[in-house]
């Protein structure tokens, strides 16, 4: 029997969830979904300068799935942009921080940025 999937922490969702051309229509064949856990190891990653360890601590999985979630949203991003398909962020196996962990409030989180009682999403 396989062992449970561990859900990745996630500081918050994503303020906008829908990107790609204006003119470009929604269906199946032009549409990328990323996952919203996928979004944040971009964020942590790309956005806020942390490294896959820090990401992997800060997210509650081991760095080697951290890899693995941060190469599969790059191509996805990558074809996004190369292929000018809709990039929808949503779904996946997440769990929102609740404001209490003890990455809260520090560097990666977006706490950090509004203080740890702040009301931001």
């Amino acid at each position: 029997m396989p062992r449970p999937r561990k859900q990745r922490k996630v500081c918050c969702l994503p303020q906008n969830s829908r990107f790609g051309p204006l003119d470009s229509p929604i269906n199946e064949q032009n549409v990328v979904k990323m996952t919203v856990d996928e979004y944040e190891t971009i964020r942590l990653i790309d956005h806020q300068g942390l490294t896959q360890e820090e990401c992997s601590e800060q997210m509650n999985v081991a760095r080697t799935t951290v890899q693995g979630i941060y190469n599969e949203a790059r191509k996805k991003i990558a074809d996004s942009l190369v292929n000018g398909k809709m990039l929808l962020i949503e779904g996946g196996e997440y769990q929102l921080c609740d404001g209490f962990g003890p990455h809260c409030g520090k560097r990666g989180c977006k706490r950090y940025r509004f203080g740890r009682n702040s009301r931001f999403y």
